[in-house]
């Protein structure tokens, strides 16, 4: 995998204009879809998981679930989880911060600021759940839910023009599919691609391409008794050598400066000393520039 400069947790804190925010929710959205397409549910998508470049371009990291085909009707309809996820993510971007604070534990207690912001979900959601949780909220207090206007007003996206204003719009109505407490009632992946504001990117070849190839975990299995003899085997040839004070594939002592001590040669490729500057570290860096990369030309 290529080096990537930050995760999302970074980007967040940045004030990012509706061009970016949509391109990176575009590449979001296309991940989970081939994903899913090749029968994997990630189930744990968050800011720390997805990795972006200067350039806007994301990538999506650890898989979580794959789904036996047994059991894909059933995980068919949860794979809109994945979309709540996106949700939130869009949310944070939007806010700078956590829309829905839960804990590092599920516990029925996460769905508190969820129901307090959303309202409480119907008697007929009510019917899904786990007894357990079925009761917490049936024994919480009725809330409303507070209208997205109000959530996520107009002075917190970009609004610099008429442009910005009804993209704005669109951003609030594509969070407001998107974060639906009943899974059956939320916007599908495929939906949200064709959403006024996110099909702006939309890109055929990339939101239909084939599915990736499902990693062989088996394969891996059959290899790992090979391996570690050759991991040993290599380990014991090194302590030899070093016993015996001979280091095979050593630079000679010409291809190293006369200038530099033994310790500051043996360090020049040690990983401390590369620049772990990154991009993307500010909101006053230019590397992310509307007029470079893949969004050259949106203002």
């Amino acid at each position: 995998m290529e080096l990537m400069d930050a995760n999302l947790c970074q980007v967040i804190h940045m004030e990012l204009d509706h061009e970016r925010m949509s391109y990176l929710l575009y590449q979001m959205l296309c991940g989970i879809k081939h994903l899913h397409s090749a029968g994997i549910i990630h189930r744990d998508l968050k800011p720390s998981n997805i990795v972006v470049k200067s350039d806007c371009t994301l990538k999506i990291l650890t898989l979580a679930w794959p789904v036996q085909h047994s059991s894909w009707a059933w995980a068919t309809k949860r794979m809109v989880i994945d979309i709540w996820s996106v949700g939130c993510i869009m949310g944070e971007l939007v806010k700078g911060c956590v829309i829905f604070q839960g804990t590092d534990r599920i516990l029925p207690q996460d769905l508190d600021p969820v129901i307090e912001q959303l309202g409480t979900p119907s008697a007929e959601f009510m019917k899904k759940l786990q007894p357990t949780v079925r009761n917490y909220v049936e024994n919480r207090p009725k809330y409303p839910g507070i209208k997205f206007e109000e959530l996520f007003p107009d002075w917190i996206f970009p609004s610099e023009s008429e442009r910005d204003k009804i993209k704005t719009s669109q951003a609030r109505d594509l969070l407001s599919k998107m974060l639906v407490i009943d899974p059956d009632k939320r916007i599908s992946v495929d939906e949200a691609l064709r959403h006024p504001y996110i099909t702006v990117w939309y890109d055929p070849t990339e939101a239909e391409a084939p599915p990736p190839q499902i990693y062989d975990a088996q394969l891996e299995e059959r290899e790992q008794p090979q391996l570690k003899k050759l991991i040993y085997k290599e380990v014991m040839d090194w302590e030899e050598r070093s016993k015996n004070g001979v280091v095979k594939d050593q630079p000679s002592d010409a291809a190293v400066s006369s200038n530099a001590t033994p310790s500051q040669s043996s360090s020049i490729n040690d990983i401390s000393s590369m620049s772990t500057e990154q991009t993307l570290a500010s909101d006053t860096d230019s590397s992310l520039d509307a007029s470079t990369g893949p969004l050259e030309g949106c203002r």
